[in-house]
């Protein structure tokens, strides 16, 4: 088999890290090894079984989502997923005015302040009347 169309693992868990935002001394803290393991772990085209099932479980797929990995099958994911032009494409933008959220939650909060207020006077109030009864 010619190392052009070799499996090559290494690459494969880098481009995942990558796709999971990660970073190499993160995932080598996640599997107590050094960033340098994990770059010369990268530059390898085979990995122990036991090695792969860990940084598989770090990088949250499973063995065989990294064994058969592919760039294109991503991008064929992506490519499908969304479109501009179609009216049916699943519109990830914002539904609400983050604003108005915010100012709900305020109001709510300022309006449970006020009834925590009003329940502490209230105490206050009956201690002192119970204090005043002795």
């Amino acid at each position: 088999m010619s190392t052009a169309t070799k499996n090559h693992i290494g690459r494969k868990i880098s481009r995942i890290r990558e796709l999971r935002d990660m970073k190499q001394d993160v995932l080598a803290e996640a599997l107590g090894v050094s960033q340098q393991t994990i770059s010369n772990i990268e530059n390898s085209e085979d990995i122990e079984p036991e090695t792969l099932i860990k940084i598989a479980e770090v990088l949250g797929v499973t063995p065989e989502a990294i064994e058969n990995f592919s760039e294109e099958a991503v991008f064929n994911i992506i490519g499908n997923t969304y479109h501009v032009d179609n009216s049916s494409a699943v519109n990830y933008g914002c539904t609400f005015n983050p604003l108005d959220k915010l100012m709900e939650a305020y109001e709510e909060n300022k309006k449970l302040y006020e009834r925590l207020v009003q329940s502490e006077k209230e105490k206050n109030a009956y201690l002192e009347k119970m204090l005043n009864d002795k």
